[in-house]
């Protein structure tokens, strides 16, 4: 089941632009829509949402978070694997893979597009080996 918006909204866009499916549609200034079917359910469109219009599948209302407080993921390379599962989930695409070094022959994920990671935590939940936390890792500054 999708988030929904409710009519709390004032159509400011910010759900939209953040969305990273393109789920989110509607007119300035006008109620904006999430279409069912593209939702992927990351949560993003209630973390930007400053009018508190967003509301999950269980109809709990979403709070803003400052986007300095989304947490990030953060790789463990003693667990992982590099079997690059992370980066597949990623819906946003901001994870990529490190190229091999000398001592050690596997590349290893990691947050190539800081400021594009909306936090979901699907890389974190995907992770055979547990190898990924999310976490805040921003200031407020």
């Amino acid at each position: 089941m999708a988030y929904r918006i409710t009519d709390a909204c004032d159509g400011c866009g910010a759900c939209k632009k953040v969305c990273p499916v393109d789920a989110i549609h509607g007119e300035k200034k006008e109620l904006h829509v999430i279409e069912d079917a593209l939702c992927i359910e990351c949560g993003a469109c209630g973390r930007i949402c400053p009018r508190r219009a967003v509301e999950d599948s269980f109809g709990i209302v979403s709070e803003m978070v400052k986007r300095s407080r989304w947490e990030e993921p953060v790789f463990n390379r003693k667990k992982c694997m590099s079997c690059v599962i992370c980066i597949d989930a990623c819906p946003a695409g901001c994870l990529s893979l490190s190229e091999a070094m000398a001592r050690d022959p596997h590349g290893y994920p990691y947050l190539d597009k800081e400021k594009a990671c909306i936090g979901c935590g699907f890389c974190a939940s995907e992770c055979p080996v547990g190898a990924i936390t999310m976490e805040v890792l921003r200031s407020d500054s």
